[in-house]
Formats: C-alpha cells, structure tokens, sequence
C-alpha cells in the first residue's frame, strides 16, 4: 500500500494533523499549526454543531462524563470554528459542551479551526465515526450522509476512515433493511453480523422472518447466515416471472421503497391507462396493525 493510501487511511487524523503526503498539505500544514495548542472559550459563546451526526446519546455514559468532568475538568478540548460574528461554532465534542454546562463550567478549553461547511460537516462526520460509541445505524447514516453532502465516492471514503470498500458497502445495506430490523439493530437487539447476513435476502417479508427468528430463539450469526441460505431459493421461486420486470422503473422504485418502509410485500399493479392497485400484504393482526400505525 503506497505512503498516501496509509496517510488517508487514518481518517481525521490525516484530516487535521498535516500528513506530509496528502494532496491537501498545505492547508493541513495550516490546521495542524491550529491545533498545536488550544484556548479557553466562554461556553455561552458556543453554538451548537448544525451538522451533528450523532442523534442518541448513552444517558449512563453521559452522566459518568459529567462526574468526571466536576471532579477533573475537560481533559480533550472540544472543536469549534470562529464565526464572524465573533462566536464559535462546534465541530466536534457535544457530550463534553453538553455535560460542562450541566456541571456548571463558565469556560471549556477548545482547538479553533478555520473550516468551511462541507470542511466541517466531513470533520464532524468522520470523527464521530472514528471516536464515539456509535450505533451501526448511525453510522450507515452518516457514511450515507458523507457520500451525499460532501460528494465522497464509495472508494474515498474507505480511505478517510481506514476501512475496506466491501465494509462501507455492508454499513450502507442497513439503510435498505425494514424499519423493524433498522430499530433492532439501532438498539443493539440484534448485531452487525446478525444484520448483514439477514441484508442478504431481498424480499423484506423473509427478512422480517429470519428477524423474528433470530430475536426469538436467540440465534447466532452463523445460524441466521444458514437461515439466509435456506430462504434464498424460496425467495426467488416466490417471484413471478414478469411481474416485476412489467412494471417501469419508476414504479418498480416506488414499490421497493414501500415495501422497506412497511416491512412487507408491496405489489403495484398499473394498467395501460395509468390506473392501478397497490396490494399490501400482511400476515397476522399483530401485523396488520402495525403496518396501520406506520400508515397513520
């Protein structure tokens, strides 16, 4: 792997601490002469992070970093941006802005980076990713989030943050799981593994199965990756050949998008004027009103 690659690789780091070799030295060589020492500023004078991915935070963890910061004070600065109006706007570190306020601290030490939007959305992004408990959800979101706002492709963002192309791609197939499976995972009901194995089937109606399954009888990984196998050519007998394909592609999208958004079969059915049907399948009470509620 050449110099470069490894550069980029370490993520915020390469970001904000002048990496020798990056096609953006000079203006690291600028923010890393930023960072080489920090400030106190007044926390009435922070603004809140706009562009914060992070949108749980641990209530346990959250009051423990509080306790610490009454009895020690901030050790990590946070990271802001002069505004021109004179105030500062945070990049990173909301817990430790939050949690000084709540234990009353007037001041916060601080790293002052110059950075525009797109500059701190990645930065803000990115070390999130890299040094908060994020859940995998979360994170899917904001590897969706850089991709989409700071016009990253798949391959560049796996060098920012270090990782294999092939786990970007995994993280970004939770988005396509129902919102069952999506909450599951987000509350660690069930893991990453569970959840790429089940993202491996296409129909939502299997995977909400192999779902249920798994939470109920506590599978494996490597129980759920068998049960996947074993749906797989039943997923595919279920097809009718040209249904699908019969339908125009914009339809065929608004079909799959309602289907993961239900966590059920969705069937469009048009005919040559423009009319049509759409068929929700559901298969218990309990299911039907769940998918009831979803609509209401």
């Amino acid at each position: 792997m050449s110099k470069q690659k490894q550069d980029l690789g370490k993520g915020i780091r390469a970001l904000l601490e002048n990496m020798d070799n990056d096609e953006n030295a000079e203006l690291l060589r600028k923010k890393k002469d930023q960072a080489s020492h920090s400030t106190f500023v007044t926390l009435s004078n922070i603004e809140i992070n706009p562009f914060q991915p992070r949108v749980d935070f641990d209530d346990e963890a959250f009051n423990d970093l509080a306790d610490s910061i009454r009895i020690h004070g901030v050790i990590q600065p946070v990271t802001v941006r002069k505004l021109p109006s004179g105030k500062y706007q945070l990049i990173s570190g909301e817990r430790r802005l939050r949690a000084s306020t709540l234990v009353g601290l007037k001041e916060i030490p601080a790293f002052v980076r110059e950075a525009n939007d797109q500059e701190m959305l990645e930065i803000a992004l990115i070390e999130n990713i890299q040094r908060e408990n994020l859940n995998a959800m979360e994170v899917a979101i904001n590897f969706k989030r850089l991709l989409d706002e700071c016009a990253l492709t798949h391959e560049q963002l796996a060098e920012r943050l270090g990782k294999n192309r092939t786990t970007v791609t995994n993280f970004l197939r939770l988005l396509k799981l129902p919102p069952d499976i999506q909450n599951g995972l987000k509350d660690r009901v069930i893991s990453m593994g569970h959840a790429r194995a089940i993202s491996g089937l296409e129909d939502p109606v299997a995977q909400l199965d192999v779902y249920k399954q798994c939470v109920q009888k506590g599978l494996s990984v490597r129980e759920v990756e068998s049960l996947v196998k074993h749906y797989t050519p039943g997923s595919k007998k279920k097809t009718t050949p040209g249904k699908t394909g019969s339908l125009p592609s914009h339809l065929r999208r608004v079909q799959d998008e309602m289907s993961s958004q239900l966590g059920t079969r969705v069937q469009i059915k048009q005919d040559r004027s423009g009319k049509g049907q759409i068929i929700i399948s559901y298969f218990s009470d309990d299911d039907l009103y769940r998918i009831k509620e979803i609509i209401d």
